[in-house]
C-alpha cells in the first residue's frame, strides 16, 4: 500500500493448536469510510519461524516491520543462534513503546499479534499499541472486528485443537467479523506455523462487485 497516512480497521487473530499455530486476517484496508486497498497483506513473516499480524496506522506498521526484521537478523548473526519467539516479541514491544511516545500529528497506533516456534515450543504474543507484551495461552484477536471474532473463538475454541480444525475456526471467526464490521472484509489469509515450517494455507478474496 502506497499511502503513508492510512489507518486500518481490521480483524486478525492467532491461536495455539495441537501441532502448531494458526494466524488469520482479513484483506480490507480503510481510511475513514474509504476502502483504500482490497488486497492488503496483514500477515508478515519476520523470520524463518516467526510471523505477525498487523492492525493500525500503515506507515508505522511498515516501518516497525522493517526494523524488527533487521534487528532479528542482526541478533541472529551476532549470537550465531536463532532468536526465540519471546526475544522477538520483547524487541518489537520496545519499538512500539518508543514509537507511540514520539510527538506526531499522526497517531502512531500499531497492534501486532506475534506467533512462532522455537526450541521451547509454540508461542503467541499480543503486542498492544501501548507497547505492552502479553503471552497468550490459547488465542487472541485484534482490530475493529475482534469483538465478533472473540464471540466465535470463545464458543468454539478447544485446547489441543488440531491445526486443520484451527484453520476452519479461524475462517469462521474472520467471517463473523466480515459480516458485521464495516472495516473488515474483501477476503481472508490464513497462515500456519508447524514443525514443517511456515505456510500460507488459504488466501481467498470476496467479489463484492454488482453484476449488470
Amino acid at each position: 500500500m502506497e499511502s503513508n497516512q492510512v489507518t486500518t480497521g481490521t480483524t486478525t487473530l492467532a491461536m495455539i493448536c495441537k501441532e502448531g499455530i494458526v494466524l488469520a486476517a482479513d484483506k480490507k484496508a480503510t481510511a475513514g469510510y474509504l476502502v483504500v486497498d482490497k488486497h492488503a497483506e496483514k500477515i508478515h513473516l519476520i523470520s524463518k519461524d516467526i510471523a505477525l499480524t498487523t492492525a493500525g496506522t500503515v506507515s508505522d506498521i511498515q516501518l516497525l516491520i522493517k526494523l524488527i526484521k533487521a534487528e532479528i537478523a542482526l541478533k541472529s548473526m551476532r549470537s550465531d543462534k536463532e532468536v526465540t519467539v519471546k526475544e522477538a516479541a520483547n524487541l518489537l514491544g520496545r519499538m512500539i513503546y518508543s514509537n507511540i511516545r514520539k510527538f506526531s500529528t499522526i497517531p502512531g497506533l500499531s497492534h501486532f499479534i506475534l506467533g512462532g516456534k522455537d526450541k521451547h515450543g509454540f508461542h503467541i504474543y499480543d503486542l498492544f499499541p501501548d507497547g505492552s507484551v502479553t503471552e497468550c495461552q490459547d488465542y487472541v484477536s485484534s482490530g475493529s472486528g475482534s469483538v465478533m471474532a472473540y464471540g466465535v473463538l470463545e464458543t468454539l475454541y478447544k485446547k489441543d485443537l488440531p491445526v486443520q480444525e484451527g484453520i476452519k475456526l479461524a475462517v469462521k471467526s474472520i467471517n463473523a467479523a466480515v459480516q458485521r464490521d464495516i472495516a473488515s472484509g474483501e477476503g481472508i489469509d490464513v497462515v500456519t506455523i508447524t514443525k514443517d515450517g511456515t505456510k500460507k494455507v488459504l488466501t481467498k478474496e470476496i467479489d463484492t462487485r454488482i453484476q449488470a
